[in-house]
């Protein structure tokens, strides 16, 4: 099978296209044939050997990628047999994404709902839980102003419109034309282009102060966001474009509710992840998928997401040979 090695920690050049041998089930896993595999940021950073957590770096040569979706191609001892040819989504622990063929435990599978292409599901397999976890902690209220940063990226353009199908007035930050009009087009009332000076002080002269942040960026315009709360505001902290988390200290505005997002347990990520693959087959949710690239060109999907360049979420196009969607009732 085709995978994508790592062999060494640096630039987005040395993530290699390599033939592996095909993995085969362990008791109680499973193999999935690999249709689409997920890239996150963070996985940037594994590989440039910089993980915002030390214990993330992995063992080299390594296959990176920690979510992937298609079809079950075999299954283990214990396994059911039931459960061969079922398109799923699934978490990798980590290790093994990158690649046309995981091997992965059969109790962390997710069936995907029928109304959901694949590669729908695995852009929500990671931000979606993200995304919906994050708006239950912070609760969104109908006409409460709620400021999102990186707007236009995985997580934040799904932020947008929960916090849309909530009732909110959203104010969306973003870096360019390109990215504002993709939050305007999820239903954001106001964009506003954090790359440009004074953009704080625009939101403040719009709004006066809002009710919640959503800081996916960090760094100085972490803070700037932080700011703009108003005393009963919430800040939720989810990413770190910036290449830092927004260093604010604890002694800082006491009265604003800082609240944080990680699921502890797998089941727990399992049931937010399926709890957002139905907010999108129901129409509430539509996952942005910006770019795909072929799996052999890892390196330059790595490379656009380093250089701020990408829309939405990003995927690798791992096997073109499984169909993307459920076949129509009738046909099957």
């Amino acid at each position: 099978m085709r995978a994508v090695m790592l062999s060494e920690f640096g630039p987005s050049s040395v993530l290699i296209p390599v033939e592996l041998p095909d993995p085969v089930p362990g008791p109680g896993q499973v193999v999935v044939q690999v249709a689409f595999a997920s890239i996150t940021f963070v996985e940037t950073q594994v590989r440039a050997g910089r993980p915002p957590n030390p214990a993330m770096t992995p063992q080299l040569p390594a296959v990176l990628g920690n979510g992937a979706g298609g079809v079950v191609s075999a299954v283990g001892a214990d396994v059911d047999p039931a459960l061969l040819g079922v398109r799923v989504v699934t978490t990798t622990g980590g290790r093994g994404g990158y690649a046309q063929r995981c091997a992965v435990p059969a109790a962390g599978l997710i069936p995907i709902p029928d109304a959901l292409a694949i590669d729908e599901a695995v852009a929500l397999l990671a931000d979606g839980r993200t995304a919906v976890g994050l708006t239950d902690a912070a609760d969104p209220r109908p006409g409460e102003t709620v400021l999102i940063e990186a707007a236009a990226g995985g997580v934040g353009s799904l932020l947008v419109q929960l916090a849309v199908h909530a009732g909110a007035r959203v104010f969306a930050l973003a870096g360019g034309a390109r990215k504002l009009q993709v939050a305007h087009d999820l239903g954001a009332e106001v964009t506003i282009d954090y790359l440009q000076p004074g953009w704080a002080a625009a939101v403040r002269d719009r709004v006066g102060a809002v009710d919640v942040v959503y800081d996916g960026v960090g760094g100085q315009i972490g803070r700037d966001a932080f700011n703009l709360l108003a005393p009963s505001g919430r800040y939720a902290g989810f990413g770190m474009a910036s290449g830092s988390f927004a260093a604010i200290s604890p002694d800082t505005r006491p009265e604003i509710t800082r609240l944080t997002f990680a699921p502890v347990a797998p089941e727990q990520s399992g049931q937010l992840t399926c709890r957002a693959l139905d907010l999108a087959a129901s129409g509430v949710l539509r996952p942005v998928i910006g770019q795909r690239f072929p799996l052999d060109q890892a390196a330059d999907a790595h490379a656009a997401i380093e250089a701020r360049a990408t829309i939405g979420k990003t995927l690798l196009i791992a096997d073109t040979g499984i169909p993307n969607t459920e076949p129509a009732a009738g046909t099957r």
